[in-house]
């Protein structure tokens, strides 16, 4: 049976505003934020979209962002595993300090881990993980999860091309459609909407 997931990032967090590294720290949605995520709702009813299951990183944006999303209508599941990449002694500070990243280099690499992060493959690895065991349960036929731009991103490396992958905008309530089936994803598409007309 193939089964459906919405992998979706956060909508706009005061850190996103300030240009700061989040990583395994929070902060909360802006106004903006949370108009993304209104409008990400409408998309939803809108194109009759429904999930069996919903699940959420255990931060605070992605679980606000998710609650938003679903009009509070589901009961989901928060997990450690779909947390954003440990950014070590990095997270809090400027996203001027992030380690230098060749122009269309696949990932960070290492950089964090001597900062006492995680690696990219470490990230991947339980993105990977906590995904498929999500979908591996019998009853999960149309699932969504909330989770965070970088980790979406090291994910989707796994099974897809990365030409392909550098074309996607992770953009905050980008959503990224997979197929999933005898254990194995395939990227559908990506869904980025039009905020600019939000808050204006």
């Amino acid at each position: 049976m193939t089964k459906t997931l919405y992998l979706m990032r956060h909508g706009q967090t005061v850190f996103n505003a300030r240009h700061k590294i989040q990583g395994w720290c929070d902060s909360p949605l802006t106004e903006l934020g949370i108009a993304q995520a209104e409008q990400v709702a409408e998309y939803f009813q809108k194109e009759q979209i429904t999930f069996d299951h919903a699940y959420s990183s255990t931060a605070e944006r992605a679980c606000d962002t998710l609650e938003i999303v679903t009009q509070n209508a589901m009961p989901y599941k928060r997990l450690k595993g779909l947390r954003e990449w440990h950014f070590g002694v990095f997270e809090g500070e400027s996203e001027d300090l992030n380690p230098p990243n060749e122009p269309g280099a696949t990932s960070y690499g290492d950089a964090f881990v001597k900062f006492g992060g995680e690696g990219s493959l470490e990230v991947q690895a339980r993105l990977d993980a906590t995904l498929r065991e999500i979908m591996e349960q019998a009853d999960h036929e149309q699932v969504l999860a909330v989770g965070h731009g970088g980790a979406m991103y090291m994910f989707i490396q796994k099974w897809e091309d990365f030409a392909r992958v550098r074309q996607i905008r992770f953009s905050n309530c980008c959503i990224l459609k997979f197929t999933y089936e005898a254990g194995e994803f395939q990227f559908v598409e990506a869904i980025n909407h039009d905020f600019s007309t939000l808050g204006k």
